[in-house]
């Protein structure tokens, strides 16, 4: 396969990992995984004028996120259009020369690739991404000749938030009253990041990870990912591919919802596996403690 000058160096990475570990597990056999539906939960439900209709939302959300620590969310406000233009102009990004992305400080210099700290080939992660504070999202320095990303980011990073603190309040609020007086700290744009996800196409084998097995560390994370699909989750102590739905966003909880709930929310392991297509997401973090800023 040959590479753009696009593509981080993710194989000579590999290679060396390879070469110089003392640490290696066999491939595991390639089976067949089976594949889930996430729970599925109508928003607009919660605009109803049926009392009933919206606490039966609200108990869902709640439940998927006891039960699962993943559901998926349709009629969530974010239009079609504006999703697409986040893909766009993420393939635009992406597509530009690895220097470029390294080295010009794109991003509130923010582009990250591969896993620096992995000493063994199960540790590495065939990706690369931008994680951009939200009070960077909208300075025009972070962009050089990006100029369109900005305004197209923006309003994509807005809606995700506005969107974070809808689901973040049903969760809180179901944990009682002394719960709820923190939530505007939790949602505070100074804990909440933007990611940007792109795992380039593998030429050495599909069980190479895009994404290692790990829990999130945050609050909350909500992911919109294009139709190839490779998240994988654990559920029932079996890893179980999620189905991809082009109208949904997916929600997980995070390590420190899960703490702050006393484990009624559960932050769940799950992976990516690659693709021989390359794949792009965008993830909204919500990464804030009620009293403190995360990083």
């Amino acid at each position: 396969m040959v590479h753009s000058d696009s593509d981080p160096p993710l194989l000579n990475h590999y290679g060396t990992l390879l070469c110089h570990s003392t640490q290696w597990d066999e491939p595991q056999t390639r089976v067949t995984m089976e594949e889930c539906q996430l729970p599925l939960i109508n928003l607009c439900d919660l605009g109803s004028d049926d009392e009933m209709v919206r606490r039966a939302c609200a108990a869902a959300i709640c439940k998927a996120s006891s039960e699962w620590g993943f559901f998926q969310v349709v009629n969530h406000g974010i239009s079609s259009q504006l999703v697409d233009k986040m893909r766009c102009e993420q393939v635009k990004l992406f597509r530009a020369p690895f220097e470029t992305k390294a080295t010009s400080g794109l991003l509130n210099n923010s582009y990250r690739w591969g896993s620096p700290r992995a000493t063994c080939p199960n540790q590495f992660s065939w990706s690369e991404a931008f994680h951009v504070p939200l009070t960077k999202v909208s300075n025009e320095a972070c962009y050089g000749d990006f100029k369109s990303l900005r305004e197209v980011m923006t309003c994509f990073a807005a809606a995700m938030s506005e969107l974070s603190r809808l689901l973040a309040g049903i969760l809180t609020e179901n944990l009682g009253n002394w719960k709820q007086a923190s939530i505007s700290n939790i949602c505070d744009e100074t804990t909440c990041f933007l990611r940007l996800n792109h795992y380039p196409a593998c030429p050495i084998s599909p069980e190479i990870f895009g994404l290692v097995p790990h829990t999130d560390s945050d609050f909350l994370t909500i992911l919109c990912q294009d139709q190839v699909g490779g998240l994988q989750l654990m559920k029932d102590s079996k890893w179980v591919t999620v189905k991809p739905n082009k109208d949904a966003l997916i929600v997980n909880i995070g390590d420190l919802f899960q703490a702050w709930s006393n484990d009624v929310y559960k932050s769940v392991e799950h992976k990516g596996i690659q693709r021989t297509s390359s794949r792009r997401c965008q993830k909204n973090r919500v990464q804030g403690w009620p009293s403190q800023v995360s990083t």
